[in-house]
């Protein structure tokens, strides 16, 4: 009964007409970037931070998820027609949705992605209803110690769990945490690394780095990346109707999909794109052939597009009743919390039940909003691939300005997001990824409050840490993921220099 009166809740603040206008506009804008390759979530939601100032908390939070979850289902529309991913996670729809494209089904594919997000969707949805009840009682437990250690753990597997090197991943997350202490100590009120510039004493803006790291590096990445043909092919609704066999066929997959992609997306440093990688190759393990992958198999665009959209939906568990962000673009979402004063963790069901309730609610309305969106209008979807990037990304460029200058009024955070935006480029050019970065940036102020909180209650005794058996046992689970990140690492260091030793013998030899 208590689970019903907080849907009901839910339902109450989702169907107001501001909220249900914000859910659009963030689901519609969502489509536009991940149809658009190279601009993506990240991006999208630092562009629309600036914006929210001047938006109500729950319409906020609901229109940058719309963006959030929208990306995950545009993300495809190019992966399948041009062979470029939208998102990072729709790079695995390129192997199987290119092919049936290029064997005139690209029409087919793009439906069946399109009722695969809508499955994975609610599938994650689902997830957050019957889990995030029971993490708050458990987080309801937790003390200063307990989500210090809670964070660690968080930027721990977000920074060794992603993709590339591990200590890569570690120095990022520690450069992070460097940026979170520029400005003003809360405690003792002693400014910090400002370099003696007084508008540095508020520390580095949020909006401007996150702009600068995602959106100015990511646009002049993208300009030296070849765009392929534009699409000549007319979609047209009947070409997009699936047989009875692509639904036959689709229906386990998306189902087995939508359960990884719920496991997966709840989980710290894993996210979209490793559930719809898993989902994939789950879907060949399991397939009577799995040579079919690869050369427009249906299952193949299903199955990870369920994967991924649920992963979107059920990675809001963490960051909403814990404060514990798995990933940049949930970093952001919990940046946009903290900007409207909004504490995430297991309090915030109980303090703003309508917030916390209307975005689960407003996740199933969103979904229904992409299906009206992506089937009736794939058309104009396809017609943006079109658009020459030399008059796209500019524009973009000025609205990124234009929006970091909105939030403060200073030329000084102008210039700020030029040389983070510098920054981040060469460290995307070094294969440095970003988004520990963030994370960093963001949790580092939490865990400094919450260590110091935890020390003053225990009268500055580091033990506190252990001597907490739930602290304790996070701290072995951080323990864990680093030594199994750099065993993995060194076995793969070492297997490559046995392959180059052997190729020299061979050649002595030859």
């Amino acid at each position: 009964m208590e689970l019903l009166d907080s849907l009901i809740v839910g339902f109450q603040t989702a169907l107001q007409p501001n909220i249900l206008m914000y859910c659009f506009i963030g689901v519609f804008l969502g489509t536009f970037v991940g149809v658009l390759p190279g601009i993506g979530p990240l991006a999208a939601i630092s562009l629309l931070l600036p914006i929210t100032y001047h938006i109500e908390p729950t319409a906020a939070i609901v229109m940058l998820a719309g963006v959030y979850y929208g990306a995950e289902y545009g993300g495809s529309t190019a992966s399948i027609l041009l062979n470029l991913p939208g998102t990072a996670a729709a790079a695995v729809t390129c192997l199987d949705g290119y092919p049936m494209a290029q064997s005139g089904r690209a029409g087919v594919a793009l439906f069946m992605v399109t009722i695969a997000s809508l499955a994975g969707g609610i599938a994650g949805v689902t997830a957050m209803i019957l889990f995030s009840p029971a993490i708050v009682e458990i987080g309801l437990s937790f003390g200063p110690a307990e989500y210090f250690s809670l964070m660690v753990l968080g930027l721990v597997a977000a920074s060794t769990l992603a993709s590339g090197s591990p200590a890569k991943g570690l120095a990022m997350v520690v450069f992070g945490l460097l940026l979170g202490t520029v400005g003003t100590d809360i405690n003792s009120g002693i400014a910090r690394f400002d370099f003696d510039i007084p508008e540095m004493m508020d520390g580095i803006s949020l909006v401007a780095l996150a702009m600068g790291l995602f959106g100015i590096s990511e646009i002049v990445k993208s300009i030296s990346v070849s765009r392929g043909s534009k699409i000549k092919e007319k979609i047209t609704f009947k070409s997009m109707l699936p047989t009875k066999k692509d639904l036959k066929v689709s229906a386990g997959p998306i189902a087995r999909g939508g359960v990884l992609g719920g496991f997966f997306g709840a989980l710290p440093g894993t996210g979209a794109s490793i559930a719809a990688f898993v989902a994939y190759a789950v879907e060949k393990k399991v397939a009577k052939d799995p040579t079919i992958f690869g050369k427009g198999a249906v299952q193949g665009v299903t199955a990870p597009e369920s994967a991924n959209n649920a992963a979107a939906q059920a990675a809001f568990i963490p960051t909403m009743t814990l404060g514990i962000p798995g990933s940049a673009t949930m970093a952001l979402m919990l940046g946009a919390l903290i900007i409207h004063g909004i504490q995430p963790g297991p309090m915030l069901m109980v303090e703003q039940p309508d917030l916390f309730w209307g975005l689960i609610i407003s996740f199933l309305i969103g979904n229904v909003m992409l299906v009206v969106l992506n089937i009736p209008l794939i058309g104009m979807w396809v017609s943006l691939l079109n658009i020459p990037y030399r008059l796209l990304y500019p524009t973009i460029l000025v609205f990124i300005m234009m929006g970091v200058y909105s939030v403060n009024n200073n030329t000084f955070d102008i210039y700020m997001i030029a040389v983070i935006g510098v920054i981040g480029y060469f460290l995307m050019v070094l294969n440095f990824e970003g988004a520990p970065l963030l994370l960093g940036f963001i949790l580092g102020p939490l865990m400094e409050e919450n260590m110091r909180r935890a020390l003053l209650l225990s009268r500055g005794d580091m033990a506190t840490f252990i001597d907490r058996p739930i602290s304790m046992w996070i701290l072995v689970i951080t323990a864990v993921i680093l030594l199994w990140s750099f065993f993995s690492a060194a076995k793969v260091f070492l297997r490559a220099k046995t392959l180059e030793h052997e190729r020299e013998e061979a050649k002595e030899l030859s």
